[in-house]
């Protein structure tokens, strides 16, 4: 009875710890409900006004959310510079709130110098939320110079309880949060390996559901591993023990994509294109095989769940005999004498199941130290040296980078960020005071968030569109709300707090749930401020259409930065980090000198999601360009292909000269002449397209290599597995000539 309460406790945190990878949506969350609670209570022990109440909400919604830093010590330096902005800020309101004009024009200037403050990092970003959402919380209570005093004892008594919840309540260390990653990595990566044992199970008429599963979980642990990436330098002890986190993390992915792209040959007809793992909508050909039973089959529908147990099994769970047999046998197919009888296919899987038990043992001791080795086999036993010469390698890679040139004068983005913003606020307040005299700056704060996180006019675009949909949905349900809670203050408050954790908790998800939860909050602080009516809540909705109007304006005619040139910006970056990490790792790989691969590869990512964020414009469903929508798709898609199979190569590189079984071949320094070359030319199109410089094509990879040679590439051979990834980068490069209109020369000669 305790083992199965053990087991639904266990799936149960792993369900939570992969779809919260850290727990971060939901330490914000209670975090911000806390310091809100926290005010609430001691301004109600102090026999304070419900105008109070909700400006002390409001405060310390504000001094916790805006605070973002990593580390303890810059938070709590920022908190306490925040107060002062903060009191600042009210009082500024409060002595202005009489003079229209003279209060307008600061406004404007506040909002200029909060998103200009941005270049400065966290800390400036910080500081300039808390200044305009203070300045804008003093206009919603209405704060007096009478009623001054009052406020400013109200905002520090916020601040005090935001700092309470942060460091008291609410902790979150890196070394904690990295823990909680790790963890989530863990429970996804499990999560990965079940929905690829789905495939072989999968009928025709199923198939493509359980491959759009395989490729949601492949993005997921993608995005689990960047965010850990992210945050290796703050939460490990030094720079070795990142690098072997990061090593380990790389090299589990990575196993596990592979694995899927095994699984998926397995079941086609023909070897399975790596787009079909990463382009939305793209289907196995033939739409896979039929699902076979007989013994190779079933040993590896076994070898899979067995995997995925391994992966699951906490290290405090994951001794014993039983588990080391299992352990012994999945590593134990990296040899080809302990292959099953099977099609050239199968066994292909198998090895993979072998790389990925590999892998998930380096994860392992990586994150949990060294483990049991008394019931080793002799392939265990190899994989564990390999891991060690490994380990005892990193640190060697030591590079220098140039320094980019910053932009400068309107050109800097924070800078072109302030005008827009400032510009469209002011068109915000005309109009707004047009709409209402008294309640104007919902449009200047729609107008704000819109700019928030956002460089291209089309992002701003959408960003409106979803904050409206998000109100229009959320006055319906302030109406609702408002209706049941009445007058009744605690009562209110409550559903104040349940609508604030739910906004934080889905602010990462959807920005139309957060506009909605928040939008459904304020119908019920109206309440309490005796201020509500269907009237005003239809003018929230016209005030943030207007914010949000006045905010594409202002983008689409001040310093425009268009989604076509952001997009070509992006895509250029994305072809030149391509271009470092392949050039660098065939480099490494034929014999050249050790770099950091992985931080090369890691940018290469950061870059790709980048450029996935931009193209959302023209993804969105909403665009009416719908040819537009699906090449954008194949173009991220085929990126991503690239991006993958430059990650194998880094992470192969990365082996040398550690790895006892893996030496250099010089004969792979001009592999990749031909794929850098191409990448060149698509770039210098993306730049340029008047560029008449053709993609080239030609003859396999291998036959490169090793002209005249017929090439019979096997799984084993670290050259044939570099020369697989080469050859799959080369024909997504070729790829990716066709929808960027890019001429494409046949071979010469």
């Amino acid at each position: 009875m305790r083992s199965a309460e053990r087991s639904v406790w266990s799936e149960g945190r792993d369900r939570v710890a992969a779809s919260d990878p850290g727990l971060l949506r939901l330490a914000a969350g209670l975090r911000t409900v806390l310091s809100i609670a926290l005010s609430l209570a001691v301004l109600a022990a102090l026999d304070a006004g419900v105008t109070h109440l909700v400006a002390g909400a409001i405060a310390a919604m504000v001094a916790t959310f805006a605070v973002r830093e990593k580390q303890r010590a810059p938070q709590a330096v920022t908190l306490a510079l925040g107060l002062p902005v903060a009191l600042a800020s009210v009082s500024l309101s409060a002595l202005l709130n009489s003079r229209v004009l003279a209060g307008d024009a600061f406004f404007v200037v506040l909002i200029f110098c909060a998103v200009y403050g941005r270049r400065f990092g966290d800390r400036g970003t910080a500081l300039g939320l808390i200044g305009f959402q203070t300045y804008f919380a003093s206009l919603f209570v209405g704060v007096t110079p009478a009623g001054l005093p009052g406020f400013l004892g109200t905002v520090a008594i916020a601040f005090a309880c935001a700092a309470l919840a942060r460091f008291a309540l609410v902790p979150q260390t890196p070394t904690g949060i990295l823990l909680r990653l790790r963890e989530a990595f863990r429970a996804r990566l499990a999560q990965l390996l079940e929905a690829q044992a789905d495939l072989l199970d999968a009928g025709p008429d199923d198939v493509d559901r359980v491959l759009q599963q395989v490729r949601e979980g492949t993005a997921r642990l993608h995005e689990t591993a960047m965010m850990i990436q992210g945050r290796l330098e703050e939460g490990t002890p030094d720079e070795a023990v990142a690098r072997l986190v990061q090593r380990r993390i790389a090299d589990a992915e990575i196993a596990a994509e592979r694995l899927g792209l095994l699984l998926l040959t397995a079941r086609s007809a023909r070897r399975a294109d790596t787009l079909t793992l990463h382009l939305p909508g793209a289907q196995l050909p033939e739409r896979g095989r039929l699902p076979v039973r007989d013994e190779a089959s079933d040993a590896l529908r076994r070898d899979l769940a067995a995997l995925a147990l391994l992966v699951r099994r906490p290290v405090a769970a994951a001794s014993g005999t039983g588990l080391a047999q299992v352990r012994n046998r999945l590593l134990g197919y990296r040899d080809d004498e302990h292959l099953p009888s099977a099609s050239p296919a199968v066994q292909d899987v198998f090895r993979g199941i072998g790389e990925a038990a590999r892998a998930v043992l380096g994860l392992r001791i990586a994150l949990d130290g060294p483990q049991d080795d008394a019931d080793d086999s002799p392939a265990t036993a190899r994989s564990r040296e390999e891991l060690d010469a490994e380990d005892a390698a990193i640190g060697v890679a030591e590079e220098t980078e140039e320094p980019s040139e910053p932009e400068t004068g309107l050109r800097r983005p924070t800078t072109r960020a302030a005008v827009q913003v400032a510009v469209g606020s002011l068109l915000a307040i005309v109009g707004g005071e047009f709409l209402s005299s008294q309640r104007w700056y919902w449009a200047v704060l729609t107008c704000w968030i819109v700019f928030i996180n956002t460089a291209s006019t089309g992002e701003i675009l959408v960003k409106g569109y979803r904050r409206l949909v998000g109100t229009v949905l959320g006055v319906v349900a302030g109406i609702v709300l408002a209706g049941l809670v009445g007058h009744h203050t605690w009562t209110a408050f409550a559903v104040v707090l349940l609508c604030v954790f739910a906004m934080f908790y889905t602010a990462p998800l959807s920005y139309t749930l957060m506009s909605f939860f928040v939008t459904a909050a304020l119908g019920v602080l109206y309440t309490l401020l005796h201020t509500y009516s269907l009237s005003v809540l239809v003018l929230r909705v016209e005030e943030t259409a207007l914010g949000a109007a006045c905010g594409v304006v202002a983008a689409a005619l001040v310093l425009p930065v268009h989604t076509d040139r952001r997009t070509n910006d992006l895509l250029t970056t994305v072809l030149d980090r391509l271009t470092e990490v392949t050039s660098a790792a065939m480099d490494q790989l034929s014999g050249g000198p050790p770099v950091d691969l992985l931080e090369r590869a890691r940018d290469l990512d950061q870059a790709l999601a980048d450029l996935r964020a931009a193209t959302q414009p023209l993804t969105h469903p909403v665009t009416p360009l719908r040819t537009r929508r699906e090449t954008a798709r194949y173009v991220v898609a085929l990126l991503e292909t690239c991006a993958y199979h430059a990650r194998s190569l880094a992470a192969t590189a990365e082996l040398l000269p550690t790895h006892p079984s893996i030496a250099a071949d010089p004969g792979l320094r001009g592999a990749g002449e031909r794929i850098l070359r191409n990448i060149g030319a698509i770039a210098t199109h993306v730049g340029d397209e008047r560029s008449a410089e053709p993609v080239r094509t030609g003859p396999s990879i291998a036959s490169l290599l090793n002209p005249g040679v017929p090439s019979t590439p096997r799984y084993g051979r670290v050259t044939d597995r570099v020369l697989r990834h080469l050859q799959r980068l080369d024909e997504a490069v070729v790829g990716l000539a066709r929808p960027l209109d890019v001429p494409v020369a046949a071979p010469r000669g």
